[in-house]
C-alpha cells in the first residue's frame, strides 16, 4: 500500500511546486509588462496566450534552477534519515524523474511554446483569409513548420560535414531519442559558452551591484553638506524648467532627465543619512568580505578540479556513473560542503544574470518596470531558460559539485570531451581572475594615469561604469 501511494504523493509535491514558481514567474513577469499592451480586443488575447507561455518558461527555467541544489539536499537527507517514513517519497526514481522532467519541458519551452508565443504575438494572418484568431493561429503553425524544417536541415548539413557517416545521418531519423537531445546538447554548449562570458562579468559586478544597494561607510564625507548642494541643484534646475517655454520639447525633455537624476541621488542620500550606524559600517564590509570569500571559493574549486581532470578521469563529468541517491555523500565534508555548494550554484547564477545583462550586446534587453513590452518579456525567457538549462551543466563542468547529471542532462557528447571540459575551466579561472583583478585595481589604475598625466587619453574607467561621477554642468566624466 505505502508504494502505491508514493507515485501519487510526489505528483502531488512536484505539482504544488510548479505551481508556487508559476504564480511567483506571473507576478514578476506582470511586475515588468508594459500596461499598454493591456487592450480589450484581439490583440489583449494573443497578448494574455504569449504571457501565458512566457510565465510557464520562466517558472521551467526555475526549476531547472533548482533541481541541482533540490537533488544535492535530498541525497544528504536520506544519508541523514534512511529509514524515516515521512521522507520515504522523496528517492532516486523521483529525482530521476524530476530531471527528465526539467529536460523535456526545457525541450518543450525552447523549441515549441517560445517560437510559437513570438510568432502568434507576430502575426497578422494570411492575406485573402478572414482576419482573427484562427488565421493568426494558423500562420503561427505554418512558420513553426517552416522553422523546424529549417532547423532540421541544418542539422542534417552540419552533421554531414562532421561526421559524414551512415550511421550518425541514419540516427537523425530518431527524432526523440537522438535528434531532439542532440539539438539540446548543442543548444545547453552554447549556454554554457554564454555562461562562460556572463559569469566572471557578473562575480565582478556583483561588487558594484551590492554597493548600490547597500549603505555605504560615511568616511571622511558631510552628508549634511551634500543634502545641502544637492537641493540647491534641485531647486535650480526646476526653476529653469519652469521657466523654458513648452514648444522647446527638447529642452524640456532634458531638463526633466537632469531633474530625475538629481531627486534620485537626493533620495540615496537621504537614505544613507537616515541608516544607523550598524548597517553603515558593518553590513557594508561584512557582505563585500562574504562575496569576495564565495568568489575565492569558486576559483579555487575550478583549480582543484583542473588537477583533478589531469590525474583522474571520473573528474570528467560522463566519467563516473555516480553512486546513486541516497548511498554516498557526493561532497567530502558532508551536509556542511553540500550546504557550501548550494549557495555557490545560487551565487553564480545570480552572477550570469548579472553578467548577462551587463555586457553591451544583451544591455536594451535588461527588462524595466511598467515599460517591457511582450516581445521582449520573451527574448528575456528565453536568454534566462538558456541560462539556467545550462547551469547545471557548468557546475558539473567546473567541478562545483559532484553530483553526476541525470537524464538528458548527462547525454551531452561533449560532456566526454577531455580537452573541451579542460579548456573550459582554464578559461573560467583566467577570465574570472583577469575580472576581479580589473576591478579591484581600476581605482589605483586610474591614480597611476593621473600621476604620469596621461588621464586625457582615455585609456581607463569604462564610461558605462554607473559609479562615475557627474561633472558640475551635469555631464558624466569618463576616462
Amino acid at each position: 500500500p505505502h508504494k502505491l501511494t508514493k507515485a501519487p504523493f510526489s505528483f502531488q509535491i512536484c505539482f504544488l511546486l510548479f505551481a508556487v514558481l508559476y504564480i511567483v514567474s506571473y507576478f514578476i513577469i506582470t511586475r515588468y509588462k508594459r500596461k499598454a499592451d493591456e487592450q480589450e480586443d484581439e490583440d489583449a488575447i494573443v497578448n494574455r496566450i504569449s504571457l501565458f507561455l512566457s510565465t510557464f518558461t520562466l517558472a521551467v527555467s526555475a526549476g531547472a534552477v533548482l533541481l541541482l541544489p533540490f537533488s544535492i539536499i535530498s541525497n544528504e537527507i536520506l544519508l541523514s534519515f534512511p529509514q524515516n517514513y515521512y521522507i520515504q517519497w522523496l528517492n532516486g526514481s523521483l529525482i530521476h524523474g524530476l530531471w527528465n522532467l526539467a529536460s523535456l519541458f526545457s525541450n518543450l519551452c525552447l523549441f515549441v511554446l517560445m517560437p510559437f508565443a513570438f510568432f502568434f504575438l507576430e502575426s497578422e494572418g494570411f492575406a485573402g483569409l478572414k482576419k482573427g484568431i484562427r488565421a493568426r493561429i494558423l500562420e503561427t503553425l505554418v512558420m513553426l513548420i517552416l522553422l523546424a524544417l529549417l532547423i532540421l536541415g541544418i542539422v542534417w548539413v552540419a552533421s554531414a560535414l562532421i561526421d559524414n557517416d551512415a550511421a550518425s545521418m541514419e540516427s537523425l531519423y530518431d527524432l526523440w531519442e537522438f535528434y531532439l537531445p542532440y539539438l539540446y546538447s548543442c543548444i545547453s554548449l552554447m549556454g554554457c559558452l554564454l555562461l562562460l562570458l556572463c559569469t566572471p562579468v557578473g562575480l565582478s559586478r556583483m561588487f558594484t551591484v551590492m554597493g548600490q544597494l547597500l549603505v555605504k561607510p560615511t568616511i571622511l564625507e558631510d552628508l549634511d553638506e551634500q543634502m545641502y548642494i544637492i537641493t540647491l541643484e534641485e531647486a535650480a534646475i526646476q526653476r529653469r524648467l519652469n521657466g523654458v517655454s513648452s514648444t522647446v520639447e527638447y529642452q524640456t525633455a532634458d531638463l526633466e532627465r537632469e531633474l530625475e537624476k538629481v531627486k534620485s541621488k537626493k533620495t540615496n542620500l537621504e537614505r544613507r543619512k537616515k541608516a544607523s550606524a550598524w548597517e553603515r559600517n558593518l553590513v557594508y564590509p561584512a557582505v563585500m568580505i562574504l562575496l569576495l570569500i564565495e568568489t575565492s571559493i569558486s576559483v579555487l574549486l575550478v583549480a582543484l578540479n583542473i588537477l583533478y581532470l589531469l590525474v583522474d578521469e571520473t573528474a570528467m563529468p560522463k566519467g563516473s556513473g555516480g553512486p546513486g541517491i541516497g548511498n554516498a555523500s557526493l561532497s567530502t565534508f558532508g551536509f556542511v560542503g553540500a550546504a557550501l555548494e548550494i549557495i555557490l550554484i545560487f551565487y553564480l547564477m545570480v552572477s550570469s544574470v548579472v553578467g548577462f545583462y551587463s555586457l553591451r550586446f544583451f544591455e536594451n534587453f535588461t527588462p524595466r518596470k511598467d515599460d517591457t513590452t511582450m516581445t521582449k518579456i520573451i527574448g528575456n525567457c528565453v536568454s534566462i531558460l538558456v541560462l539556467s538549462s545550462a547551469l547545471p551543466v557548468m557546475s558539473r563542468t567546473l567541478g562545483i559539485t559532484r553530483f553526476d547529471l541525470l537524464g538528458d542532462f548527462g547525454r551531452f557528447n561533449w560532456l566526454g570531451n577531455f580537452y573541451i571540459v579542460l579548456s573550459y575551466n582554464l578559461l573560467f579561472a583566467i577570465v574570472t581572475t583577469l575580472c576581479l583583478v580589473r576591478k579591484f585595481t581600476s581605482a589605483v589604475r586610474e591614480e597611476l594615469l593621473k600621476a604620469l598625466g596621461l588621464d586625457k587619453l582615455h585609456l581607463s574607467n569604462n564610461p558605462r561604469d554607473p559609479e562615475a561621477k557627474p561633472s558640475t554642468n551635469g555631464h558624466q566624466k569618463s576616462l
